[in-house]
């Protein structure tokens, strides 16, 4: 039973870093204002902590 709840706890986990990641792509993706590099780098960072990233991408538009 331990072992299904741990499952259940990666699978969610899983879930919302795919499409947390997915959200950060399409939106870096549509911003005409950064550089093709730019969106290439923003979009492995999204892959990788999809949370923080977004916070900071985030941060750097407002600012």
């Amino acid at each position: 039973m331990n072992e299904l709840i741990i499952y259940a706890i990666v699978f969610v986990l899983l879930i919302g870093h795919c499409l947390l990641a997915g959200k950060m792509y399409r939106t870096v993706h549509q911003d005409a204002g950064l550089s093709f590099r730019e969106k290439n780098d923003w979009k492995l960072k999204s892959l990788i902590f999809p949370g923080f990233f977004w916070w900071q991408y985030q941060k750097q538009k407002q600012g």
